[in-house]
């Protein structure tokens, strides 16, 4: 029986509150490629990080969600790919 692969996606995001609606819209625009999603940022009650990371489960479409979220500025993508 053949693995199946499990894509990753890690999308770093400075300057997040100026970045969110580019970043949502794309996110919604891939929704359906999209099974597991995970936002992180530093928080407490003095402190919200200007930066966040989201991690993506990505089922189809990889590629060319990372492409788009790269276009935006302050958006940096890594891929990880396990099962190969």
């Amino acid at each position: 029986m053949k693995k199946a692969k499990k894509t990753i996606l890690g999308v770093h995001v400075a300057q997040r509150t100026k970045h969110t609606a580019k970043v949502q819209q794309i996110l919604s625009d891939y929704g359906c490629s999209i099974r597991t999603r995970l936002g992180l940022h530093e928080a407490d009650d003095n402190v919200c990080s200007p930066n966040g990371l989201i991690l993506l489960e990505v089922v189809s479409r990889a590629g060319a969600l990372a492409q788009a979220l790269a276009k935006v500025p302050g958006v940096t993508v890594k891929k990880m790919v396990f099962g190969e």
